[in-house]
Order: structure tokens, then sequence, then C-alpha cells
């Protein structure tokens, strides 16, 4: 959810004269004026899982469903969008930066997030085969702390407190970038523009792994099978950046002139040497089709369960698309096709970057979300995959702070945006990104916690990875606190459902796995489940206090 990068700006002005992605270039929203309000959402998504062991009674005395829904953001290191702040920070500043996000979304009710963990062919965990992100240390291949701290893996303090915290934790990796425009040392061992100059080419302001290089596909399938062989990562997501957006030749000239034609002439050359009969933006879509293929097949190989979710940019194929939907073609600029991967179910989760406003002319928000809804009913397997949409919530204005731009849009609109994702029945959305929740922009996320996201949510299940049950827990009083023992069974514990009756309302809480206790806090009735790491619910054990 790279979207309004310093690298990316020049191209994307290019591209609003075609009509290609005027909103997100240029940050219009159309007339000058709020987002109108919606009526009161309708109830979230009710689980799926297990049978419900409570007794019968009256409503009352028996809890709802828990409600199911995504509130994610993405946490972006390129750049320090996101975290760390800057560069060169102490490991006891990383970590406590890292800490403040982590609270602020617990504080929100949020439950998951997506963390960039390989912003160009580099790392921001210890890595055999890539080196250290100079986005921590400010220099790549320098370790994330000072002389005279301790040695520290950020990765896996990002998991266990996130975990901690009862929040899914997924890996944002760039499949193909090689370095970025913001980059400022030069890459070392074992980066692949070192170890492999030739499978790397320059594009305009950025490196880019070539797709067509073999090689280059394996090295990305080894990094990401490395990650998930040492971290319990909850998913492994990639974005929009498949080959690159285009570079104008001369930028100039303005929008409507010449684009850099990608440097793959030789990679093209030796597929055609070697018998390959497809034209050349065929053969680039056969390329990010095997990568994404081969991706989704080592995610489920190498740690079954684990969901793998895709944030392409957020206008299809032109054939498919609604009446009155124009902008760019990732179909045919960066050679994605995106209904190819849900017809073939290579993915979990979808994210398109829906990040227009509701009123933008040509990119309506409502449209372009009821036409993804419609593909993944027609095209996924069944049960159909999950569409949780990215909103642009950067784009919020700050209020008395004109750097996000004159026409940037008010925290209503994506309130407004939210309500209309419950009311069109979308489970969830992810936020680009995180930094616009942590400085409350027209005070957003205090509006998001008082109101959406008021209660917790658990993340919709993936029954299609591990449709097990867990078994039920048992719950002891020891005084004002219920202690759990969690029941017999192969099926790990990731997250407890609770729920707590208190003055005749039940009220819904999310746990983290490791839990053993929790405070009865006035409840007369307590029902507790096992939830899976693909969200599937148990049975519940029901406690009158």
């Amino acid at each position: 959810m790279t979207a309004p990068l310093p690298n990316r700006r020049a191209a994307l002005g290019a591209l609003t004269a075609l009509g290609a992605f005027g909103a997100l270039a240029s940050g219009c929203v159309g007339p000058d004026r709020p987002a109108p309000l919606l009526e009161p959402a309708p109830p979230l998504s009710p689980p799926l899982g297990g049978a419900d062991t409570t007794p019968s009674g009256p409503a009352a005395d028996l809890p709802p469903a828990a409600p199911r829904e995504v509130r994610g953001a993405w946490i972006a290191t390129v750049a320090n969008i996101d975290w760390p702040s800057r560069p060169g920070l102490s490991a006891a500043q990383q970590r406590s930066e890292a800490l403040a996000l982590l609270e602020r979304a617990r504080e929100l009710n949020l439950n998951l997030l997506v963390l960039q963990v390989r912003p160009a062919g580099d790392a921001i965990y210890l890595s055999a085969l890539e080196p250290w992100t100079e986005f921590l240390s400010g220099a790549q291949g320098r370790a994330p702390w000072l002389a005279g701290e301790a040695p520290w893996d950020p990765l896996a303090f990002w998991l266990e407190q996130a975990h901690a915290r009862g929040i899914e934790l997924h890996v944002w990796f760039n499949p193909y970038r090689a370095r970025h425009s913001a980059a400022k040392t030069p890459p070392v061992a074992p980066h692949l523009a070192v170890r492999e100059p030739a499978l790397v080419k320059r594009y305009g302001e950025q490196l880019w792994m070539d797709p067509g290089e073999p090689a280059a596909a394996e090295h990305t399938l080894a990094v990401v099978a490395d990650v998930l062989r040492r971290y319990a990562v909850d998913g492994v997501h990639i974005d929009d950046y498949f080959y690159p957006y285009p570079v104008l030749a001369n930028p100039a000239a303005g929008p409507g002139s010449a684009e850099l034609p990608f440097p793959d002439d030789p990679s093209y050359a030796r597929y055609r040497a070697a018998g390959g009969v497809l034209a050349r933006d065929d053969w680039r879509r056969a390329n990010v089709d095997s990568l994404v293929e081969q991706l989704h097949d080592t995610v489920h190989r190498v740690r079954p369960g684990t969901r793998f979710g895709i944030s392409p940019f957020g206008i299809g194929r032109p054939e498919r698309r609604p009446a009155g939907i124009t902008g760019f073609s990732q179909y045919d600029k960066l050679f994605a096709d995106v209904e190819q991967w849900l017809q073939q179910g290579w993915l979990d989760y979808l994210v398109p970057q829906l990040y227009w406003p509701i009123d933008r002319r040509g990119q309506e928000f409502p449209v372009l979300l009821a036409h993804w809804q419609r593909e993944l009913a027609a095209l996924s397997p069944a049960p159909p995959r999950h569409l949780w949409p990215g909103v642009f919530t950067s784009q919020v204005k700050r209020t008395g702070d004109e750097a996000t731009g004159p026409r940037a849009w008010p925290a209503a609109e994506l309130l407004a945006q939210v309500q209309l994702m419950r009311q069109q029945g979308t489970p969830g959305h992810i936020h680009f990104s995180m930094v616009a929740l942590m400085q409350d922009r027209d005070g957003l996320a205090t509006a998001l916690r008082s109101g959406a996201y008021a209660e917790p949510a658990l993340v919709p299940a993936t029954p299609w990875l591990d449709e097990r049950v867990p078994a039920a827990p048992t719950l002891r009083r020891d005084g004002d606190r219920l202690l759990i023992e969690p029941g017999a069974g192969e099926v790990a514990v990731a997250r407890w459902a609770l729920w707590r009756r208190v003055g005749g309302q039940w009220r819904f809480a999310v746990l983290p796995g490791a839990a053993r206790q929790f405070v009865i806090d006035g409840a007369d009735r307590v029902t507790l489940a096992a939830v899976s790491r693909t969200g599937v619910e148990g049975p519940r054990h029901l406690l009158k206090a």
C-alpha cells in the first residue's frame, strides 16, 4: 500500500492525463465537501466454527455470535513511512515506537497488522539471503542496534508483541523491487544486485528484479520460505508492485508522452530462443502468474494454515469493469491478471486498493466495491475467498496542517466508506497506513474507536486452509478471576473469544491464545471459546459467575 511515495509521483502524474490514477496521483476527492454519513451499519458477519455447547434458555442468558470483521493496517518500513520514524535509532527507541503502534492498534480494536519485512530485496530481520534494510539502521547491511546494545530481532519482537495483544501479524514482501528511490546507501552482499547483477535492472530511479528471470523468482520464493520456517506468522502478503508502474521517457514533456520500456530484452530473447511463443505482454503476465502460484503453494506447504493475500491496484481488467469505471490498467501495464489468480484459487484474501472517495467520478468507491464482490463470487473457488479492501486512510487531512494536500479528505469520508462496506456485506478492510491512525487525523481514530470499532471482532475464518474445530476450554473460579484450562486436542489455540454479561448486557472481548486467566469484571455469566489460527471457533464453555 505504498500509495503516494516520492518515486511514484512522477509516474502517477503522467498517468492522470490518461484517466489512469487521478484520485491517488492528485489527491482529488471530487466536490469539496465531506462525504455523506450513512445510516448505522448492520451487524457484523457471524462466526464459522463448532457447535455451541451453552444450554438452551432465554435469549438474554446466551451471548450472540462473535462479531467478525477484519480491521487491519499496513505498517510500511520503506522510506520510514510508519516504522521506525527514521533510520539510525537505537534498538530501545525502535522497540518503543513499535510498542506505541501496537498499543494504538489494540486501543482501536484492530485485529490484523501487515508489516513490511522486505522493502526492496532487503530485510528487517536477520537473514542469510538478504541484507539488513537501511531503513532501520541508516546503511544497508548494518544491524539495527547501536554499539554496546544487545542484538535483537525486529520481526520476532513484532510477532511476539502482536500475538500478546491478540492481533494477527502478516508479513509483507515486495516481490520484485530491488532498490527504492528513497535509498541513500549502496546495495551490499548478499543483496541480489550484488550477487547476481544480471538479474536486476535499473528502471527510472529504482532497481527491479526482472520478473522474466527464473532465478530472480526462485530467490524471492526462497526468501519467503525462509521466513515461514523461522517465524510463526499468520499471513504472507504482497502488494501491487509486479512489473513497475510506467516511467515517462521525458517527464518534462508531461502526461501523454512516451513511457520508458522495461529493460527485459535479454530475458525475453532467451525465452524465445528456447522455443517460447508468447507475445511479450502475455509472457510478462505468465511470469507474474507463475510467481503468484508458486508463492501460494510455498506458503501453504511450508507453514500450513497460513493465509496468502494480495493487494493489487483497485481497478480490474478493462473488459470486465462496470460501466463508467475508467482508469489505469494493471493488466496491461503491471501485467497483473488478478482475475486469473482468483479463478485459480491462488490467494486466500484479496485487498484491492480502493483509494478513491465515494463520489469520485469514474472510480466511485461503492461501484468498485460491488464489482470486486461480484468478481470473487463469480471467479473464486467455493467458498469465495475473502475480500478486505484497502482504504486510503493516509489521505485524511491533518487538522491545521496542509501537508496532506489542500484537497485532502475529511475523516467523514473514511467513516462513510467503513459503513458502506458493512452495508454491502464486506467483512473487513485494511488502512493505508498506520501513521494516519497514530496521528488521529481529523479525529478519525477517535471516531472509529467510539463508533465502528467500539466492540472487538474476530478475523473471519479461513476454513479451506484448516476447518478443524478447537476443543472447548474449562473455566475455574479463583476469587474475582477465572482460570482457563485449554481443552485437549490437536488444534492449537490462537486466541480466545470471550463474552461477559454485565448488567444484563453481553460484552465481547478477544484474548491472546496464551492467556490463562481473566477478571470476571462484574459479570454474572461468562462464555469462552477457543479460536484456531485459521479463525475457526470451537464450542463455548458457559459459567454462571
